[in-house]
């Protein structure tokens, strides 16, 4: 082994050493991803999304943007680098590979009940599905813990590979439309301040899901990718202190940045750069558990919050008992957006 070799051989394992170490030090590799996922933006086109726009629309987005695009954030990979489920496969209660505690995102639309589990959901972001006879997109963002599924009509969405307040900005396939996730409203593009049409939806275990709808499908982890659905791949970052990105008005935040809440909100038809214009009222799931009920004032009327026992979590409604389309989020979430 000549000099040369000898030198390549220790630098060589001197950088092993190295990166075993930062890996060691990030708490795993999942944490050490995460902490270094800037560096993934060097090895994917990180301008197609606005590229996409200006092409389809003949549109400046920087003119239009609801937001300022310095705040759209890179969040490593590409546009449809985190693929939605298109044609989406189900499993029954007896097939399903998921365990009965689970988290899944609940839908019940004209009888049929469907549940997301949040195995899938971590890894594909979106799934455009048919409940009831009704075209809907399912949304969840495991950086936010945010949950919105919509009336997709005829179109379908995707993962922008953007963030903004580190949270999901999901795209329109007809128009490339940038939507930013926790408003479900339009932010730049051809449907900039455009909202679209919710329906109810509920963070629960699958087994308590089952309980109340025991003929529900399953999302099956036949997807057409290769992924392990049994493997949470953010570390430790759903219970722990970190916020990867960004993120404006923590200091007004009184829980943990990722206690569970739940909120609800109604855009107006006010269109201030950067900021949410409308009402929304946010609930603390912890608290919830304790009071049980809570009625708030909500564009100018009562609605009521309860704590389902049954699905261990926050159901918001009209007093006549008619669902409100609401999410959940880590604390952090709500401040950045409300």
């Amino acid at each position: 082994m000549n000099k040369l070799t000898k030198i390549a051989l220790g630098s060589f394992l001197m950088i092993g050493i190295v990166f075993t170490g930062l890996v060691a030090q990030a708490g795993g590799w999942d944490n050490f991803k995460l902490r270094y996922f800037f560096l993934t933006q060097y090895f994917h086109d990180q301008n197609k999304e606005l590229a996409d726009i200006r092409a389809q629309q003949k549109i400046d987005p920087v003119k239009t943007a609801r937001i300022d695009l310095n705040q759209l954030l890179a969040g490593g990979p590409p546009k449809d680098g985190i693929p939605s489920i298109d044609n989406p496969k189900f499993d029954t209660p007896k097939t399903t590979p998921f365990k009965k505690d689970e988290l899944v995102i609940g839908v019940v639309m004209n009888g049929e009940a469907k549940a997301y589990p949040f195995g899938i959901m971590n890894w594909h972001e979106m799934v455009n599905d048919t409940v009831g006879g009704i075209n809907l997109a399912i949304s969840y963002c495991p950086l936010c813990d945010t949950i919105v599924t919509f009336q997709r009509g005829n179109t379908t969405y995707g993962v922008s590979g953007k963030l903004y307040q580190s949270c999901l900005v999901m795209y329109d396939r007809a128009d490339d439309t940038l939507y930013s996730q926790p408003w479900a409203l339009g932010v730049v593009g051809a449907g900039v301040n455009r909202s679209l049409a919710r329906v109810p939806a509920v963070k629960t275990t699958l087994g308590a899901w089952l309980a109340k709808y025991p003929n529900s499908k399953i999302l099956s982890t036949d997807t057409g990718y290769n992924r392990n659905y049994q493997r949470y791949p953010y570390g430790t970052y759903y219970t722990d202190n970190r916020m990867i990105f960004p993120v404006r008005n923590q200091k007004v935040r009184k829980l943990h940045p990722k206690a569970i809440v739940s909120y609800v909100w109604e855009a107006n038809n006010q269109t201030p750069k950067n900021r949410f214009a409308g009402v929304s009222v946010q609930f603390s799931h912890t608290e919830m558990e304790k009071v049980s009920t809570k009625v708030v004032s909500f564009a100018n009327r009562k609605i009521r919050a309860r704590w389902d026992n049954q699905l261990k979590t926050v159901i918001v409604e009209e007093f006549d008992g008619k669902p409100i389309p609401n999410s959940t989020a880590f604390a952090f979430v709500y401040p950045a957006f409300f």
